[in-house]
């Protein structure tokens, strides 16, 4: 999108999702500027014309003819754009307004998705994932709920979307670092519980605990006290076993958490140098601005995997394009590989119950109910169809927990106390 100043200044007052102006000056022209949502190096593309979308179409075809089974597709939302580039009302001390209101704003006045967004992802659709039958999940925000089952119902544009509800623990603002806040187990169980009873029977939905988007799940949703083996294995069963289809991210299946970062010459991500450099304008020290940068950076997740406690972890004999996490030598896929009782194991344990013939339509299918709501730390539900009923129990408290239990119980199937008895 390029579009001409105002008095002098960018096109309107909109602030991109890294921080500052979405617009940028053309290089070597006086008045004009181009659109970016993210950073200055990422300019957005014009999906109002018909010969650009058709150079996308051939070139996500030429992929599917190959044999690719399907696509994620990033930030897709933003594709559509509110044309009237009215100024947003202003909602922070720079002046701007934040361009995700832009598409609220645009969908309350078109009634909704399918007249503006709608448009373009039903053609692609139409065009291109359906005669290939290719698998979809797409990475959707500022989406109603009412409006799920256009996007992911049985003719949605997409097989599923993200699961984002329950892991954006921090407003969006001038400087996500700035706002961002320590994950509370309770306030997290209580979005998971909000985003499976809105879902119901309408679709599945992607669950994850981290992606490369994200910082790690296990420094994330678990508190300190419980970043061990054993709480990493209770945060994958929570995942692993929600109704939905659960995404693991790599690394996530041998616990990998955040490395600790001592200098902002450390990270590679743009958004992060960004959010560093709005953070102390806006009157953080650099101690704090690096403790928010250090919890909430995606850097956390694209850390080069841990393959061993060898050199560079095992990831390579050379220099790695970002900082090996300095935990690899107790965290690796080879030392865990041959510890019965790793996180490793335990995932794979927790995929094969999943996908057992016993549980597959139970863990599929069934109904999703919460239980012992009102414990604090405690985060139980049931799995639950005709013929299984199956409760998951989750204790993220520093202390042991007594529950009573309902009706009674045929067998444990898993437990990721190492000395507890199973019967699967």
């Amino acid at each position: 999108y390029l579009k001409e100043g105002k008095d002098g200044k960018e096109p309107n007052n909109w602030r991109s999702y890294f921080g500052g102006s979405v617009w940028e000056k053309l290089p070597g022209q006086e008045n004009l500027y181009y659109y970016h949502a993210y950073a200055k190096e990422q300019p957005d593309l014009n999906w109002e014309n018909p010969a650009l979308r058709e150079e996308i179409y051939k070139m996500v075809n030429w992929w599917l003819d190959r044999g690719i089974a399907g696509f994620r597709i990033d930030a897709i939302i933003n594709i559509k754009k509110d044309l009237t580039w009215e100024d947003l009302p202003v909602d922070g001390p720079d002046g701007r307004g934040f361009l995700t209101n832009s598409i609220t704003r645009m969908q309350k006045r078109d009634g909704g998705t399918k007249n503006g967004i709608g448009v373009f992802l039903r053609e692609l659709k139409e065009r291109c994932f359906a005669p290939h039958d290719a698998f979809t999940v797409g990475e959707v925000f500022e989406v109603d709920r009412e409006q799920l089952e256009e996007f992911i119902g049985e003719d949605g544009y997409f097989s599923t979307m993200f699961a984002f509800d329950p892991i954006q623990s921090y407003k969006k603002g001038t400087c996500q670092c700035e706002f961002d806040r320590n994950m509370n187990p309770d306030e997290w169980k209580r979005d998971v519980f909000v985003n499976q009873k809105l879902l119901g029977d309408i679709a599945f939905e992607a669950n994850i605990i981290e992606n490369h988007d994200e910082p790690r799940g296990v420094s994330r949703f678990l508190p300190k006290y419980a970043q061990t083996p054993v709480g990493t294995k209770m945060l994958g069963t929570v995942n692993i076993l929600l109704r939905g289809i659960p995404f693991i991210y790599q690394g996530q299946e041998i616990g990998m958490k955040n490395a600790k970062w001592n200098s902002i010459d450390e990270f590679d991500d743009i958004s992060t140098k960004d959010q560093y450099q709005i953070a102390r304008e806006a009157g953080l020290s650099d101690r704090e601005a690096m403790e928010a940068c250090n919890r909430m950076s995606r850097d956390n997740a694209r850390t080069p995997m841990q393959w061993t406690s060898g050199e560079n972890a095992g990831f390579t004999k050379g220099t790695a394009w970002l900082k090996i996490n300095p935990d690899y030598k107790e965290i690796n896929v080879e030392d865990q590989e041959n510890n019965p009782d790793s996180v490793l194991n335990y995932y794979r344990k927790l995929v094969a119950l999943r996908k057992s013939d016993e549980f597959q339509n139970v863990f599929t299918y069934g109904e999703f109910i919460p239980e012992y709501e009102e414990m604090d730390d405690i985060l139980a539900f049931y799995r639950t169809d005709a013929a299984t009923s199956i409760l998951v129990v989750a204790n993220f408290g520093t202390d042991a927990a007594s529950i009573e239990l309902k009706g009674n119980v045929k067998r444990v199937l898993m437990s990721n106390q190492k000395n507890e008895t199973v019967d699967y």
